[in-house]
């Protein structure tokens, strides 16, 4: 995975949420799944999530919608996983994504919103080209 540059040392569950695009409850039951996730907890007993852990969760929501892999397949594949590494999965190489679009990915559902956008674009624009004629 990339390194996205995050600034702050620590994060709560719900701002994780936002960055992985990711509900909560999906973030908790990962946590009792992959024993490679496990957020510290401050005083009050609420999740504080490090850069690694996002990194993990990342790597995580891609090995199992992206690339489709089993929780079970994911947990094997973790066991060689090292943070700020990319990973070979044995499948077709992705293309390299310019750093600027990968930060946008992470807010991005499945990461295919701004192609779409940019379709919908295209088509709107000649739609209007067709009613101008």
């Amino acid at each position: 995975m990339k390194d996205f540059s995050i600034k702050k040392l620590y994060y709560s569950i719900s701002e994780v949420s936002k960055i992985t695009n990711l509900e909560q409850y999906v973030l908790r039951y990962w946590e009792s799944e992959f024993d490679e996730l496990k957020p510290a907890k401050n005083r009050a007993g609420n999740r504080i999530y490090t850069n690694k852990d996002i990194q993990l969760i990342l790597f995580i929501k891609k090995l199992l919608r992206d690339e489709r892999y089993t929780i079970e397949g994911a947990k094997q594949v973790l066991k060689t996983y090292t943070p700020g590494q990319e990973h070979d999965f044995g499948r077709e190489e992705e293309e390299e994504i310019e750093d600027t679009t990968q930060t946008a990915l992470i807010f991005e559902p499945e990461g295919k919103l701004r192609e779409d956008l940019i379709k919908v674009k295209q088509f709107l624009e000649e739609l209007r080209e067709r009613i101008r004629e």
